[in-house]
């Protein structure tokens, strides 16, 4: 493992990394910053406040067959932001834990499939990290956490499966307000990674909160969201372009089984995708917090032969959260 910094910063910046992806920290190489984040309240927004942002993100890495390029050094990555060349200031290319939130449809339309969602999500498990944490997210026109009492997070198979399916699927759809639950969650893990799974056919009739308010939460974070798309093709609810668009957006992948019991392959895939993600972080050379979306490339070569990099894409710097809106969905 190869990092621009002094071995106080490197051990500053392994415990900040576990904050969203603005994490401050000093910039002549000495330890992090402790400074954390502003309050977070569910019900009005989610903001991140820090003094100087080390942007943190996830790479994952495919050579033209699709298998996972994993001996990469720091100097075969390029980072731009805004098209302007950024340096490198952490670099890992390890198999760490993650904080992982499994976000669940469990409306009308899901009632039949659930069972098998249920036993994708136990092989997803067992092809993890084993000090990986998890939690279960479920939805239908309601949000709630799905694990028990005082359990928070945990990796036991039998209690995220029983998570699942803890009650009869019905009602409409409120996408978006699950997955804002999901982010907000996320930051109270433990985890260098977050990573969200969410499991639906993409519609929303019921939320609250709107798309470009989640996508501006996403945004702010750094999770990286998987969509498994669930659904018949004469299903009338069906949205696979949101799955796609946070998919894209925070670096992941979006699925569409052809049958549901697809479901638990795609799984083990992304499981072992998380697995094989390079860590990477760089100082914004501009500092100016406007609340305006950044956009990031990266670049990664192998004897001069340029890869396949999958990476969020981009970010927002500052700035509030627009209030609560019923439009953009």
């Amino acid at each position: 493992m190869r990092m621009g910094l002094s071995r106080a910063g490197e051990r500053g910046i392994a415990h900040a990394i576990a904050l969203p992806i603005l994490l401050p920290i000093f910039l002549a190489g000495h330890a992090a910053s402790q400074t954390p984040p502003a309050a977070q309240d569910p019900d009005s927004g989610f903001r991140i406040s820090v003094d100087v942002a080390l942007v943190v993100m996830p790479a994952t890495v495919t050579d033209r067959q699709g298998g996972f390029v994993s001996n990469l050094a720091e100097q075969d990555f390029e980072v731009y932001e805004n098209g302007v060349r950024q340096h490198i200031r952490l670099f890992r290319n390890e198999d760490i834990p993650v904080t992982v939130g499994l976000v669940v449809d469990q409306s009308t339309s899901m009632r039949s499939k659930l069972a098998e969602v249920s036993a994708a999500a136990q092989t997803f498990v067992r092809s993890s990290n084993p000090e990986d944490e998890m939690f279960v997210v479920n939805f239908n026109e309601h949000v709630s956490l799905g694990l028990p009492g005082a359990v928070r997070f945990t990796n036991n198979t039998v209690e995220l499966a029983n998570a699942i399916v803890v009650r009869l699927a019905g009602g409409q759809t409120a996408l978006y307000d699950a997955i804002a639950k999901a982010l907000v969650e996320l930051q109270a893990g433990s985890r260098d990674k977050k990573v969200l799974i969410v499991v639906s056919d993409g519609g929303d009739n019921a939320s609250a909160r709107s798309l470009a308010q989640v996508m501006e939460m996403a945004g702010q974070s750094n999770a990286v969201i998987y969509t498994i798309g669930v659904f018949d093709e004469d299903d009338p609810d069906r949205n696979p372009g949101v799955l796609k668009r946070l998919a894209r957006a925070t670096g992941g992948e979006a699925f569409f089984p052809g049958q549901i019991g697809a479901v638990a392959p795609i799984c083990d895939r992304i499981a072992r995708d998380i697995r094989h993600q390079y860590t990477i972080g760089y100082v914004p050379t501009n500092l100016t917090r406007s609340g305006v979306y950044r956009s990031i490339r990266v670049v990664a070569r192998e004897k001069g032969h340029q890869l396949s990099v999958r990476t969020r894409t981009g970010y927002i710097f500052g700035g509030e959260p627009r209030p609560d809106s019923k439009g953009s969905k």
